[in-house]
């Protein structure tokens, strides 16, 4: 009997990633010299995100953060990923990869709006990378089926402490000096 043949995976470098990824009118993710396609996102998806946004720009704007959409990237310097959260909040000097300013690589908050199909990715391998970040102080998890928002906060010794919040709850993340209300995050997204 003959071994069976394995299909080769093609990689790219990070270099040949960028150049096809700002030519690309799609979004794609780059990790170990693989290339994966982002999906579209659900109303409810769209709606929680638009929400954090206003609500971060609003609460933000007098001081030195910016509130970043899902269309920055991010890249992981010590994994090799390069993601696209749903909102990214920097408030020392935004930092980028290089002079195009579209990746940036010191993030201090970054959320992620579950879904079905990307909830077990951000909940392990993606947080497992983002944990590298040595600038990121807090990660925000924010479900679109149920009124939950779990924060994941840096603890001085490395280690991460979880909060749950729910309606009627105050989102303090305390890295940048903001408090969110839950109710508002969630505003029209499950009402018909």
């Amino acid at each position: 009997m003959s071994p069976k043949a394995s299909a080769a995976v093609e990689t790219i470098t990070p270099a040949e990633y960028l150049a096809l990824e700002r030519s690309s009118p799609e979004k794609h993710e780059y990790f170990g010299g693989e290339i994966f396609a982002m999906a579209g996102a659900s109303e409810e998806h769209n709606l929680i995100v638009g929400n954090l946004v206003g609500e971060l720009r609003q609460a933000l704007r007098q001081g030195p953060c910016r509130v970043y959409p899902s269309d920055m990237r991010v890249k992981v310097s010590t994994g090799g990923l390069y993601t696209y959260p749903d909102v990214i909040v920097v408030c020392s000097r935004p930092e980028f990869e290089d002079e195009k300013r579209d990746t940036l690589t010191n993030p201090e908050v970054l959320v992620e709006v579950l879904s079905d199909s990307s909830e077990r990715y951000d909940r392990g391998r993606k947080f497992e990378h983002y944990r590298k970040i040595l600038s990121l102080q807090e990660y925000i998890l924010v479900s679109q089926d149920q009124v939950l928002v779990e924060q994941f906060t840096r603890k001085d010794d490395g280690s991460w402490g979880l909060r749950e919040h729910r309606a009627g709850g105050r989102l303090w993340l305390a890295s940048i000096g903001c408090e969110l209300l839950v109710d508002e995050v969630y505003l029209k997204v499950f009402s018909s």
